[in-house]
């Protein structure tokens, strides 16, 4: 089964949530760039990769040095007690790791689903989730 989630939406629930607009385009079908405005400089881009998936936790990398590492712990800080960003959690080097099973919005879910992708095309995210057996 499959959940998609337009760029547009996401783009627009960042500014809701965030009050920042993070333009998403495609690199490849594990790959988005995320665009973040940067005063001065216009925006800054980082390909985020879906590395892999374990049970409700997404490891995630991205590409650049130490600046944008930086970038992102310092937009991380910023945004800390934003609703959901319990989930988010810098780990060493350029890794990422998204536990969407802390939301409590989400935990529920993962009571009935088990994901297993999450993958891009060029206007969405799709999100591959199978029913546990156990349902059916």
């Amino acid at each position: 089964m499959q959940f998609r989630l337009s760029y547009s939406e996401v783009e627009q629930l960042s500014e809701r949530k965030a009050g920042k607009r993070l333009p998403l385009s495609y690199s490849d079908s594990h790959t988005v760039r995320i665009s973040y405005p940067v005063p001065l400089m216009g925006s800054v881009g980082v390909d985020i990769r879906v590395d892999r998936i374990s049970g409700s936790d997404v490891f995630l990398s991205f590409d650049g040095g130490a600046a944008i590492e930086f970038m992102l712990r310092t937009a991380l800080n910023q945004a800390k007690n934003q609703p959901g960003m319990e989930m988010v959690q810098m780990l060493g080097g350029n890794q990422l790791l998204l536990s969407l099973g802390k939301s409590p919005n989400l935990a529920p879910i993962f009571e009935r689903v088990t994901l297993e992708d999450i993958c891009f095309d060029e206007q969405f995210i799709i999100i591959q989730f199978t029913p546990k057996s156990d349902l059916l």
